[in-house]
């Protein structure tokens, strides 16, 4: 018998964790282990940050559901992983030993790079967890009892900038609702090259796309920027030209600021000596495996992808949902050839799709691969997007409910794009 423990709740979490207990047999124990109680689709906060769903919409308790499907939960989180004995102490006091171990934890939000950053301690709003989006609601319902400035954007040294996209033309689209927009310049500030870089080097004709729909709207941008400081109404930042020379400093006014931090590894396990590189991202192999421990795995945002390429001012390489699911299939091949007593050899396509909503349209991306050169390069835009967007939450949430990884309509549905999570 052998025990497997998911540290991670999210997306990738429960996705391995459900695939795991339908492939490996019942004299296999799997085990997640999270922070709280509660799984939240991520994707969906923007949504919550514009009053469009509330933060009972997009979260569900999740240790009923994982024990009908016979997977142990604990919500304490994990305080320290004892790599070499295969142990791992959680947050309640608990220990716990494994033999295999899938890490599946997400990014810390590092906003403590740059003073004033952060909805916490600081003067800007951010999307990343459920109740930071409930914060930006307050926000934005302030905006609207007294309009002014907004910024829009990320941090230097960002990977995740889709969300960024999606929440300032879907603020856009709500304040045209109401009829306010004269009253809100809106500026986008990213460290990307050029808009529609995404920490991809584009994909397909994204950056023509997101130009076009910048300035059929009004959004201001600015690219090359590398913010510096939040004070309490205003941003500032170095703006640098294409070869990396400091162009000029630059200070804008805000009445409300949401900007997307950079990540960083989880606290336990960038401790694991060697496991992780200088940021805290596990460094695996091309079946997801860790370098250093070929008995734990990784998934999702806590893995090592080096940036596409250099820029004038740093970004890193996004992880999407499509990607994070062809990782964890991966991994739960290659788990069970372990316990089947084969090598490992699975390893995942890491396909870029990404549906990126924006009121009542939207823009779609895919990259098959995510690096280039690529097989499929693509972008495309309209009403549809936004369908798709809003069905697949639904679906995802669905699919967590019934505790299912895969049902067969998703792969039919991957394979008519042309599409598949594993090599």
């Amino acid at each position: 018998m052998a025990k497997v423990i998911v540290v991670g709740a999210g997306l990738g979490g429960v996705s391995v964790a459900f695939e795991l207990r339908e492939v490996l047999s019942k004299q296999h124990e799997v085990m997640v282990v999270g922070e709280g109680e509660e799984f939240n689709f991520v994707p969906s906060n923007p949504w919550v940050a514009l009053g469009s769903r509330t933060r009972e919409q997009v979260v569900m308790p999740i240790a009923d559901i994982f024990e009908k499907h016979a997977i142990e939960f604990n919500g304490s989180g994990v305080a320290h992983i004892d790599a070499a004995q295969r142990k791992l102490m959680l947050g309640d006091a608990s220990e716990q030993n494994y033999d295999f171990l899938v890490l599946c934890t997400g990014p810390k939000l590092a906003f403590e790079n740059i003073p004033g950053a952060g909805p916490e301690t600081g003067y800007t709003e951010s999307i990343c967890t459920v109740d930071h989006a409930v914060h930006a609601h307050s926000a934005f319902n302030e905006l609207l009892e007294n309009p002014g400035p907004v910024l829009i954007g990320a941090l230097p040294g960002a990977s995740c900038f889709g969300p960024a996209y999606e929440y300032v033309l879907s603020l856009e689209y709500e304040l045209r609702k109401r009829k306010i927009r004269d009253k809100v310049p809106i500026t986008f500030v990213t460290p990307e090259p050029y808009l529609g870089h995404m920490g991809l080097g584009g994909v397909g004709d994204s950056k023509s796309l997101m130009e076009h729909k910048f300035r059929e709207h009004g959004i201001k941008w600015v690219c090359n920027a590398k913010v510096t400081e939040f004070t309490q109404d205003q941003a500032h930042f170095t703006v640098y030209n294409d070869d990396g020379v400091e162009k000029s400093q630059e200070q804008e006014p805000f009445k409300l600021a949401m900007f997307l931090p950079a990540f960083k590894g989880s606290p336990a396990v960038a401790e694991v000596a060697d496991l992780c590189n200088p940021k805290g991202f596990v460094k695996t192999n091309t079946f997801q495996r860790a370098q250093a421990y070929p008995e734990i795995y990784a998934a999702g945002v806590c893995v090592a992808i080096a940036p596409i390429e250099e820029t004038p001012v740093p970004v890193g390489a996004p992880k999407t949902g499509l990607m994070i699911e062809s990782m964890t299939s991966a991994i739960v091949k290659n788990i069970h050839a372990s316990l089947e007593g084969s090598e490992a050899w699975v390893e995942p396509t890491l396909s870029a799709l990404c549906l990126a909503d924006m009121g009542n349209t939207g823009a779609a991306f895919l990259a098959v691969p995510q690096n280039p050169p690529r097989n499929r390069n693509w972008t495309g835009s309209g009403r549809w997007v936004h369908w798709a967007k809003v069905a697949f939450e639904k679906y995802f949430m669905y699919k967590v409910r019934r505790g299912t990884s895969e049902p067969v309509y998703e792969k039919v549905g991957l394979r008519m794009m042309g599409l598949k999570r594993l090599k």
